[in-house]
């Protein structure tokens, strides 16, 4: 009887020495696995690094050609408007369609602007997005040929404002890729509250927009004349808003068509 029980006990012994045995055999292949893809993960590391580091100075190679092209344009756009061939103005009207004899009267009646600075506050809804492609080079037209300095640009959609300052190189690149055109609500009173809060006080105001406002006006909080230009279509409303809104200020109404 004592024999027997030896034996189960020496069996027992065993099985558990077998389970043993299979716990520390997986634990054993488990570990070796983990060294495994260790070992691959960090060769895999060493041999894309390099790679990774060549595509990364490509591009940044590519970016610096990027960016030379974009300061070459720019400084290429800004000579041409101060030495302002004859060619080149001609070019950018063209593309515009205005004619020449149209945007000289327009200058004309800029020069009337009192002050050497001006503020433009430009709609940016998007009623305006048709002409936004040629808005840039004309407002840089009409900024370097009335020989007025640009001070400020605010630009207004959808009851949301912002001002730019700074160079007028700076500032119409700003205008032209922060503003949206888009959006249906024209609020001409508040882009006049909020550019009176965020720029200093100019030698007068130029509006350029197309549609009439949505919100109130208030005339006589608006301490310096507004030079008011409407664009496009024909619009009555527009016309005499922005008639009203020049006279009640002691500005003038400008006409420079968009066709």
């Amino acid at each position: 009887m004592a024999r027997q029980t030896r034996r189960r006990r020496k069996g027992g012994s065993n099985i558990h020495e077998s389970f043993s045995d299979i716990a520390l055999m997986m634990l054993g292949t488990f570990v070796f696995l983990l060294v495994v893809i260790l070992i691959t993960s960090r060769v895999s590391e060493q041999n894309e690094l390099p790679k990774l580091k060549k595509q990364l100075e490509a591009l940044e190679k590519e970016l610096k050609v990027v960016e030379s092209d974009k300061t070459r344009l720019k400084q290429n756009l800004e000579k041409i408007l101060i030495t302002d061939p004859e060619g080149e103005v001609d070019i950018i009207l063209s593309a515009a369609s205005i004619g020449r004899k149209d945007f000289d009267l327009f200058i004309e009646g800029l020069k009337d602007i009192p002050g050497k600075d001006l503020h433009m506050v430009v709609d940016a809804s998007g009623s305006m997005h048709g002409v936004s492609a040629f808005l840039i080079p004309i407002l840089r037209l009409i900024a370097v040929r009335s020989d007025k300095q640009v001070s400020a640009i605010t630009w207004f959609s959808d009851r949301t404002i912002q001002t730019y300052t700074g160079t007028m190189g700076e500032m119409f690149d700003n205008l032209m890729s922060g503003a949206p055109f888009a959006g249906n609500i024209e609020n001409i009173g508040l882009a006049f509250r909020m550019a009176l809060k965020n720029a200093p006080l100019p030698g007068a105001y130029l509006l350029i927009g197309d549609e009439p406002s949505d919100d109130t006006v208030h005339y006589n909080e608006i301490p310096r004349p507004v030079f008011t230009l409407p664009l496009g279509r024909s619009d009555p409303y527009t016309e005499r808003e922005y008639q009203a809104l020049a006279q009640k200020t002691g500005g003038k109404m400008l006409l420079l068509d968009f066709k």
